[in-house]
């Protein structure tokens, strides 16, 4: 028996049988409303504080993906999960392998403790393959364990930036104990309002290194056509 909107409440419907399973499957509670599953995914287990007031999860700790039923028989997901720092890598490469989109990663909150963020997905298809292709990301969903910190150290080879730039195959300059190498993506040919967008604006992509031979940290940031994103 389906339900209706009365007076600016949302009733719930009964739940198609595909959306169902795809609560089994996902191991998950969720609710049918307005034609959308909505599966919850929340931070119980984690102690919020934000500048050291204890925050309760439903503040803005909740994740969760839904689905609707689009044209064509497919379905549409979409859906905003909460990760802590050491989640997101492992969650974003698991959703990645299976075919799921990460539309967005930032955070919502300043002073927060533990650092969360909140991660944008989308896909199209079946619910079940939807639910099957989502899984092995919302599995690894607290139950992460952090890296243990080791310090860098500061003996050994000072960074072969010769060697580097070969490798990269792009020359990079020398800022104190810094070494980055710039890559313009003039080749992207963007514009903006009709104004040409070079490198000088914005679309590069950059790795600066510093450390040791033995021992070096590396941090970048990549220019990429959305079609080139599953394949990085």
């Amino acid at each position: 028996m389906f339900g209706a909107a009365v007076a600016g409440v949302t009733v719930a419907q009964e739940m198609p049988r595909d959306y169902q399973e795809v609560l089994k499957t996902l191991d998950k509670k969720g609710d049918f409303k307005a034609g959308v599953l909505k599966v919850n995914i929340p931070r119980n287990d984690l102690k919020m504080t934000i500048q050291g007031v204890a925050t309760p999860t439903s503040v803005g700790f909740g994740g969760w993906v839904a689905l609707t039923k689009g044209t064509g028989g497919a379905d549409v997901m979409m859906g905003d999960l909460v990760l802590t720092q050491e989640e997101v890598n492992p969650v974003m490469s698991a959703l990645l392998e299976n075919g799921i989109d990460v539309t967005a990663l930032h955070n919502h909150f300043f002073w927060d403790d533990p650092h969360v963020y909140f991660m944008h997905v989308h896909e199209m298809g079946t619910a079940a393959e939807l639910a099957r292709r989502t899984k092995p990301g919302l599995d690894l969903i607290g139950h992460v364990t952090a890296p243990a910190a080791t310090p860098l150290t500061t003996s050994g080879a000072a960074l072969d930036t010769e060697k580097l730039a070969k490798i990269v195959g792009h020359a990079g300059e020398q800022t104190g104990s810094v070494y980055k190498i710039t890559v313009g993506r003039d080749d992207l040919a963007m514009k903006d309002h009709g104004a040409a967008i070079n490198a000088r604006m914005g679309p590069n992509t950059w790795a600066a290194l510093y450390g040791t031979q033995e021992d070096a940290v590396v941090v970048g940031d990549i220019a990429m056509l959305e079609s080139k994103l599953r394949r990085y």
